[in-house]
């Protein structure tokens, strides 16, 4: 029988490794809650501590370009370090590129994190569950709990951060980049992205060629 993973468990792992703290019950969970053992995973993963360096400044850095095959996509992308000496790494430069491919496949993302998306946005996404005809009937606890799950997991949808990597899908883009602060003992952020697409925001005249000839005879 699988032990139960109190607050209080979670609470004793981050105090030890300064682990995220879904990090933290993830590997409690895997180690049938054994300290010891969650200790020693997270270390492996490179978990353990990174969240300790994302207060600390980040300056230097890339910025990468991602070309998707047949030039109609494109993404520019700015990742930060705090060191040039860790930007001139190889390791870095892929992971900069991984991070750029990974934003060109993920049309639906617009943002880099949660923190990162606007009042407004929120607060339609929300409107928009509340209205959804499945819930109308529903009272309004159940309501509230079930339209309070869809944002999140909407709001997740939109960024970069939750995402899973799409070269190993076991972890998350915020899982990789945690991996990359535990290799090099630095903060490392995705600053911002843009992606293009050919013909965005571009007016798209729906006129088709029968309707053209049709203007043109009857303004003759």
């Amino acid at each position: 029988m699988l032990k139960k993973i109190s607050a209080e468990d979670i609470k004793e792992l981050r105090s030890k490794t300064g682990a995220g703290m879904t990090d933290c019950k993830k590997a409690l969970e895997a180690s049938d809650g054994q300290i010891d053992i969650a200790i020693e995973a997270l270390r492996k993963k490179g978990l353990a501590s990174a969240h300790k360096k994302f207060s600390r400044l980040a300056t230097e850095g890339l910025v990468e370009s991602y070309i998707h095959a047949g030039s109609r996509i494109g993404v520019l992308v700015e990742i930060n370090c705090e060191t040039d000496f860790v930007s001139r790494q190889p390791e870095f430069r892929q992971l900069t590129k991984d991070i750029a491919m990974q934003i060109a496949a993920s049309q639906s993302v617009n943002y880099v994190s949660q923190v990162d998306i606007p009042d407004n946005v929120v607060s339609y996404e929300y409107n928009l569950e509340l209205e959804k005809e499945d819930i109308l009937d529903k009272p309004a606890n159940i309501k509230n709990k079930i339209v309070n799950g869809r944002l999140d997991k909407r709001l997740k949808e939109l960024c970069l951060m939750n995402q899973y990597f799409i070269k190993k899908t076991e972890i998350t883009i915020d899982e990789l980049i945690k991996q990359h602060i535990a290799l090099w003992g630095e903060n490392i952020k995705v600053r911002r992205f843009e992606r293009f697409i050919l013909g965005g925001g571009l007016k798209v005249n729906n006129n088709d060629l029968e309707n053209e000839v049709s203007s043109m005879i009857q303004n003759k």
